[in-house]
């Protein structure tokens, strides 16, 4: 349940993070991390046109830069951008001046005022730099939907385990998790659909 759905400790390790938003609004936030791809995100944004629904993409910058058509795709469609960092990289193995600077590297693509850090860590100074900027974002459920070991129905349940008002929903527009999300996408938000929930974006 640490990874599902963050423990109050990890949230309290950057508490002017958004892990949650409205508890007391019926809507989740959808949010896709690591594209994008050709391979993946072409599918999702199908799925999320036929269902009507927005979400925000934290892209990497360099994803961006080696396919900017799948870029142009996601923001014609009217749908939220978020900064992942250039090349994906991990906090703890970089200063603040090399982290920072690869997320600025990738904001030359991405244009945006929302980061969330690969992993879902990052040093404090670096949390604490980048806040000064960004609107770091991080989420309520991880569905775990890249997890060699989780399968679509996995994905699935998970979404209907941990899912509550406010919850801000990670799935990944990657290679890891496409077969998984072409069954558990459309099913996850037919099942939320069924719950009443809305379907928000970041303001």
């Amino acid at each position: 349940m640490i990874i599902e759905q963050p423990a109050i400790f990890l949230r309290w390790l950057y508490p002017r993070a958004t892990w949650r938003m409205n508890r007391h609004e019926k809507a989740v936030y959808l949010t896709f991390d690591d594209g994008p791809i050709p391979e993946a995100t072409p599918f999702i944004l199908e799925v999320l046109a036929k269902y009507d629904i927005k979400a925000t993409f934290f892209m990497v910058g360099d994803n961006v830069r080696k396919h900017p058509e799948v870029f142009r795709q996601v923001v014609e469609a009217g749908h939220r951008i978020g900064n992942h960092t250039f090349n994906h990289i991990g906090g703890f193995r970089h200063t603040i001046s090399s982290y920072s600077n690869n997320a600025e590297l990738a904001n030359e693509y991405l244009h945006t005022n929302l980061f969330r850090p690969p992993h879902g860590w990052m040093r404090w100074d670096q949390y604490a730099w980048l806040g000064r900027k960004y609107r770091i974002v991080m989420w309520d459920l991880v569905t775990r939907d890249y997890s060699k070991w989780m399968t679509a129905e996995g994905v699935v349940n998970n979404v209907k385990r941990y899912a509550r008002n406010g919850s801000i929903i990670t799935f990944h527009d990657s290679l890891k998790s496409i077969d998984k999300l072409r069954t558990a996408l459309p099913e996850s938000i037919e099942w939320l659909k069924s719950q009443g929930y809305e379907f928000k974006v970041f303001d």
